[in-house]
C-alpha cells in the first residue's frame, strides 16, 4: 500500500533494463529515492535515479534520465514523465491509479500505514526523571516525543518496548529523603521554618510527610539518621514514582518497563562490576590518568590514577572514569552496565530521548554501544529543547506546589491532554518551543490540534448528514467504477495526500522524528477543509448530492478514508479523534 515503495521497485527494474541495454551492470542503488516532488506542480513522484548513477557509470545525468524516462512511459499507470533540472525524473500517475489506491486503502483501513513485522526489537527509553518530585513541563516534551517515537516505530513494524530508567541510586535520593523527613517532622507538629538550602522546598512532599506519620507514627524520631534514612528513601521513592506514574497517565503515557538504577548497584554493585570486568577483558578498561581537560572541567575529572573506560577508541572525546576516589562507581559506570543489560535482553536498537542539557552524553553513550555491541551497535539519542510557557504572550509563573517550576500536571489540567501532546510535536524536538495556553485552546485554524481534530469531526458530520438524507453509508458500493467518478483536482489531490501516509510513517520512524506526523496531519486536514469549502462555493463539488448516488458514494468513501487516516495518525501521537467538537 506504499506507492513510493511500489514505484521504487518499478524504477529499479527500469534502471536495470536501461543499464543492461548499455552493457553495464552492478549499479549501486542504495541511494535511490522515490518521493513527492517539492513542488506538487512537477508531478506526483520524483526520483534521483539518474543523478546517483550517472557518475559511477560514466554517463551524463540528463541523457540517462531521458533514457530512463522512455522506459517509465511504458508503465500503464504512468500518465507522463518529465526530466527536470540536472537529471531528476518526475512522474505523473493516471487518475485510475489513484482511485484504485483509494479502494485498497478503504478495504484495508485498519492496517493502512502499518509496516510488515520486521522482527527487530527496539527499546525506547524516555522521561527517566529523577524520582525527587513531580514531572515538570520540560519532562513533558520528552515524554510526548518519546511516546510518539515508540508508537511510530511500532506502526512501522518493529517490536517496541517503552522504558523508564529510575535514577534512584544517586546523591539526590539522600536529599529527597532528608527533605521528606523534614516534612515528616512538620506533620508531627514541629515548626520547621524555612527549608534549609540544599533540600527540596516544594509543597509536594507535604503529603509524603503525612503518609510517613500514618505508617510509622513517631518511631522515626527515635532513630539515628543512618537507620531512618534508608526507610524514608524507599518510602519517598515509591511515593514519587506513584505520583510520576499518575502524571504520565494524565498525559496518556504508559511504560512497559520501569528499570531501577538500584538494580545495577545491588550486591555491592555486582552488575556494574561484572560489566566493567567484561569490558576489561575486551581491552576497554585500564588503569591510568586523565590529562587536564581544555575549557570547563567536567565533574568526573580527577587528577589521579584511576579505572578508566577507553571510550576514545570508539568515538568519544575523552576516556571516562568508572570509579570515584571513594571507591563508588561513577554515573558513567552505571551507563555501561545499563546498556549491557539492554543488550542482554536482546534489543537490536536502543533509543534514548534526553533533554538538550544532556547533549554531552551523546558521544559517551554511543561509545558504550560500540564497545559492547561492536558493529551491531545501533543507538540513537534524540534531544529535546526547552519549552517556554506563555499566557497571552506573557511568561507563566512558577507553580506554588512545585516550588520552582511548572508541573506537567498543571499544564495538562489547564489545556487538556490532546492540546499538550499535539503541540509538543508541532515543532522539531531539537528546536525551542513556545507554548501559549490561550493559543492552544482557541478554536481556529491557528490552533493545529483543533484544526486536525475538527477535520475528523467534520468527516463524521458529513457521514451523519448523509445518513440523515436517507443514505445507508455502510452499504455504499465500493468498486472501481464508482470511485472512477472522483475526477476533480481537489479530490485527486486528497487521495495523493492520503497515499503519502505509509511512507510518512516509515520515514518518521527511521529518522525518529514524530513531528513529521503532526505536520502531515495538519496538511491533510487543510486539504480536506479546503475541498469542503470549495463545495460550499460550488454545489457541484459537495460531498453529499442525494440526486447523484454514484458520485455521492465515491465522495463519501473519500471522506471515510480521510477520517480513517486522521484517526490513525492522531492515535500515533496520542490524541483523540472526536466524532464531534465541543
Amino acid at each position: 500500500m506504499n506507492i513510493f515503495a511500489d514505484f521504487e521497485q518499478r524504477i529499479r527494474k527500469a534502471v536495470e533494463a536501461t543499464l543492461s541495454a548499455q552493457g553495464k551492470s552492478g549499479a549501486d542503488l542504495t541511494r535511490l529515492t522515490v518521493e513527492p516532488p517539492r513542488d506538487a506542480s512537477h508531478g506526483d513522484l520524483a526520483t534521483n535515479a539518474a543523478m546517483i548513477l550517472a557518475k559511477p557509470l560514466s554517463l551524463k545525468p540528463r541523457e540517462l534520465a531521458e533514457t530512463l524516462a522512455e522506459r517509465l512511459r511504458e508503465d500503464a499507470d504512468v500518465e507522463a514523465v518529465e526530466v527536470a533540472g540536472p537529471g531528476f525524473v518526475n512522474l505523473r500517475l493516471r487518475p485510475a491509479y489513484w482511485t484504485a489506491h483509494l479502494e485498497t486503502l478503504l478495504r484495508n483501513a485498519a492496517d493502512y500505514g502499518k509496516g510488515a513485522p520486521t522482527g527487530r526489537k527496539v527499546n525506547v527509553e524516555y522521561v527517566s526523571a529523577n524520582p525527587t518530585g513531580p514531572l515538570h513541563v520540560g519532562h513533558c516534551r520528552g515524554a510526548v516525543v518519546g511516546d510518539a517515537i515508540a508508537n511510530v516505530l511500532a506502526q512501522a513494524g518493529h517490536d517496541v518496548t517503552k522504558e523508564y530508567y529510575i535514577n534512584d541510586a544517586g546523591v539526590q535520593i539522600g536529599v529527597l529523603a532528608r527533605s521528606a523527613y523534614l516534612r515528616y517532622r512538620e506533620a508531627l507538629g514541629e515548626e520547621i521554618g524555612e527549608i534549609p538550602a540544599g533540600l527540596y522546598p516544594g509543597d509536594y512532599l507535604k503529603p509524603v510527610g503525612v503518609a510517613l506519620t500514618i505508617r510509622y507514627g513517631r518511631s522515626l524520631l527515635d532513630m539515628e539518621e543512618a537507620e531512618w534514612l534508608p526507610i524514608v528513601s524507599d518510602y519517598s521513592i515509591d511515593a514519587m514514582m506513584m505520583a510520576i506514574r499518575d502524571d504520565l497517565k494524565a498525559l496518556g503515557i504508559k511504560h512497559d518497563v520501569f528499570f531501577s538504577e538500584r538494580k545495577l548497584h545491588a550486591d555491592n554493585g555486582a552488575p556494574i562490576g561484572q560489566a566493567i570486568d567484561e569490558m576489561r577483558a575486551r581491552g576497554f578498561v585500564y588503569q591510568g590518568t586523565l590529562p587536564p581537560p581544555k575549557g570547563q572541567t567536567p565533574e568526573d575529572w580527577e587528577d589521579r590514577e584511576q579505572t578508566l573506560f577507553r571510550s576514545t577508541d570508539v568515538g568519544d572525546d575523552m576516556d571516562r572514569p568508572l570509579v570515584k576516589s571513594d571507591g563508588a562507581y561513577t554515573y558513567f559506570a552505571a551507563d555501561v552496565a545499563y546498556y549491557a543489560d539492554k543488550a542482554a535482553r536482546g534489543f537490536d536498537e536502543m533509543v534514548y530521548v534526553l533533554g538538550a542539557d544532556h547533549g554531552g552524553y551523546v558521544k559517551r553513550l554511543q561509545a558504550v554501544a560500540r564497545a559492547i555491541s561492536g558493529e551491531k551497535a545501533d543507538l540513537d539519542v534524540v534531544l529535546c529543547q526547552l519549552v517556554k510557557l506563555f499566557r497571552d504572550g506573557e511568561p507563566v509563573r512558577m507553580s506554588k506546589r512545585a516550588g520552582d517550576f511548572v508541573t506537567l500536571k498543571d499544564v495538562v489540567d489547564e489545556v487538556g491532554r490532546d492540546a499538550v501532546r499535539f503541540m509538543m510535536l508541532f515543532r522539531k524536538s531539537d528546536a525551542p518551543l513556545d507554548f501559549d495556553f490561550r493559543k492552544v485552546t482557541e478554536q481556529s485554524k491557528d490552533n493545529p490540534v483543533f484544526y486536525v481534530q475538527y477535520a475528523h469531526a467534520r468527516a463524521a458530520s458529513i457521514r451523519r448528514q448523509a445518513e440523515g438524507e436517507g443514505i445507508d453509508v455502510g452499504a455504499l458500493p465500493l468498486d472501481a467504477q464508482t470511485l472512477a467518478t472522483l475526477s476533480d483536482e481537489g479530490e485527486i489531490a486528497l487521495i495523493r495526500k492520503l497515499a503519502e501516509y505509509p511512507r510518512l510513517v516509515q520515514t518518521a520512524a527511521q529518522a525518529k522524528e514524530p513531528h513529521r506526523l503532526a505536520f502531515y496531519l495538519y496538511e491533510l486536514a487543510s486539504a480536506f477543509h479546503a475541498q469542503y469549502n470549495r463545495g460550499k462555493d460550488d454545489p457541484a463539488l459537495r460531498f453529499v448530492k442525494v440526486d447523484e448516488p454514484i458520485i455521492t458514494a465515491a465522495r463519501l468513501h473519500l471522506v471515510s478514508a480521510v477520517g480513517a487516516v486522521i484517526a490513525s495518525g492522531l492515535g500515533l501521537v496520542g490524541v483523540d479523534a472526536p466524532e464531534e467538537m465541543r
